[in-house]
């Protein structure tokens, strides 16, 4: 039986999820990249297959994507990380409707993009590096908090009627502000939201470059946030879709790449 493998390295995360011949996720995983991208891929990968009881001679076609997609030597192709969101979030997203509108927040940087009925990319901008609208910023900014990332959407939750803003575009001004209001004594879970809020009025500001059609898919870690989701669905007033495995996704669309590209040997 033939297997596909799609591995998205990413700047603080690899994704890699596995599919048959028949489109089902054989496996899938999630693991920091550290500085050694190659190296870790590969690793990943290989711990990966073996949890199936599969070998590296088993995948009959790997595309590489992300950011350090170019290092993966073994991959039989590399395709952008554009093009492999889309296709992975319309497979991801089926049980929603048609896909339309994909929200995609990195470690590094944000996108949105735009579908047409196909799953043709039709528009997507992207924030700079610098921008307080990334799923590093979280980390950063839950580490000044000292509370876990993953404590955020109960943060969030638990916000009362105070509300505060953030508005630097830098995470690095955006995080001064978060010390400061810190010292200013106001509530971890009223800063939280702030932080939400104010990546949710950025990532806006990209949806309308691009322009908002539903149904909008959310991915990347951050979308596992909860709290982050329900600022999004305020800001944008709509819903928001999110898979059950929202960092996956740009690695499972180049999973499915893989075996099209296969089948067309």
């Amino acid at each position: 039986m033939s297997f596909f493998a799609g591995i998205d390295i990413g700047s603080t995360a690899i994704k890699i999820v596995i599919v048959d011949k028949d489109e089902n996720i054989v496996a899938q995983s999630v693991s920091a990249s550290g500085s050694m991208f190659y190296k870790y891929a590969k690793e990943s990968l290989e711990r990966l297959l073996q949890s199936v009881n599969l070998t590296f001679e088993d995948i009959s076609y790997t595309v590489a994507t992300g950011y350090g997609r170019k290092l993966y030597k073994e991959a039989d192709e590399t395709i952008s990380e554009i093009t492999a969101n889309a296709v992975g979030a319309r497979k991801a997203g089926e049980k929603f409707g048609i896909i339309r509108t994909i929200i995609n927040l990195g470690g590094q940087d944000s996108k949105a993009i735009s579908l047409d009925e196909e799953g043709n990319v039709t528009n997507f901008a992207m924030n700079d590096r610098c921008a307080a609208g990334t799923g590093k910023f979280l980390d950063v900014a839950a580490a000044k908090l000292e509370i876990g990332v993953d404590e955020l959407a109960k943060y969030h939750f638990a916000s009362g009627d105070t509300v505060l803003t953030i508005n630097s575009t830098c995470a690095v001004f955006a995080e001064s502000e978060i010390i400061t209001l810190l010292g200013n004594e106001h509530k971890k879970e009223d800063i939280v939201a702030a932080i939400h809020y104010s990546i949710a009025r950025r990532v806006a500001k990209l949806i309308k470059r691009v322009g908002l059609k539903e149904v909008v898919y959310f991915d990347g870690g951050p979308a596992l946030n909860r709290g982050l989701v329900a600022a999004l669905e305020e800001e944008l007033s709509t819903k928001i879709a999110v898979a059950d495995n929202p960092q996956t996704t740009t690695a499972l669309g180049a999973a499915l790449i893989a075996k099209e590209a296969y089948e067309e040997l």
